[in-house]
Parts: structure tokens; C-alpha cells; sequence
């Protein structure tokens, strides 16, 4: 599929038009989406085949590395939903991993730091 010069000329300038922070929470949520799935979260999920704790520590990795490397930028509302889907998702990944990571090898962790469970030193 070819793209006419003025197609790509217009999605460039809308591309220009969006603001940089929508841009990288719009691509911090597609990362979110997919490791939610591959972590067992969706509905139906195990039970379709997309439980994927492989993948997931992949995308929860980059999550941590976009949220920890944009907060500054984003602003601090954005940064805390950000890091707060972030805890969420590695919190999930420890619950659905059968052997557990050491503390601080999880998902993402190495930007984070070790993320405990509630009541876990």
C-alpha cells in the first residue's frame, strides 16, 4: 500500500500538532495494554493462550524505562497514573510468576527499584 505525498504530508503535520506528552502517555498505555494481557489480566486471558509472563517482563521493562525517563517531563499527574499502572502490572507479574524473582530482578525493577507486595518488606 503506497502512501500519496499529500497523505503523508498531512499525517505528518498531525502528528506535529499533538503535544508531547500525549504522545508518550498514548504510547505508555498501548504498553500497559499488552503487558495487562500478557500477564493473565484480560478476561479470558489464560484460558485463550495470551498468558505470556516472557513478553510481559519485556513490556513491563519498557514501561519502566519510558515512566522513569519521562516523569520529569510529563508532569507530576501524569507521571503518578503512569507509575501507578507500572506497580500494578509488576505486582501482577509477581503474583502470576510461579518461580519468584529476587527482590529488585522483577519487571522494570531495575528503574523502579523492588516493588513489595502490601505488607512485604
Amino acid at each position: 500500500m503506497s502512501t500519496s505525498p499529500d497523505a503523508a504530508e498531512q499525517a505528518a503535520r498531525d502528528i506535529a500538532d499533538v503535544p508531547a506528552v500525549e504522545v508518550i502517555t498514548a504510547a505508555a498505555v498501548h504498553l500497559m495494554s499488552a503487558a495487562a494481557v500478557k500477564c493473565g489480566l484480560a478476561e479470558d486471558a489464560e484460558e485463550q493462550g495470551h498468558l505470556d509472563l516472557d513478553e510481559a517482563r519485556k513490556l513491563i521493562t519498557a514501561l519502566a524505562a519510558l515512566v522513569t525517563a519521562s516523569a520529569p517531563d510529563v508532569g507530576n499527574v501524569h507521571a503518578r497514573s503512569l507509575r501507578d499502572g507500572l506497580r500494578t502490572l509488576q505486582l501482577a507479574f509477581r503474583e502470576a510468576s510461579v518461580i519468584p524473582d529476587a527482590p529488585g530482578d522483577g519487571p522494570g525493577e531495575k528503574y523502579t527499584g523492588y516493588v513489595a507486595p502490601t505488607g512485604d518488606a
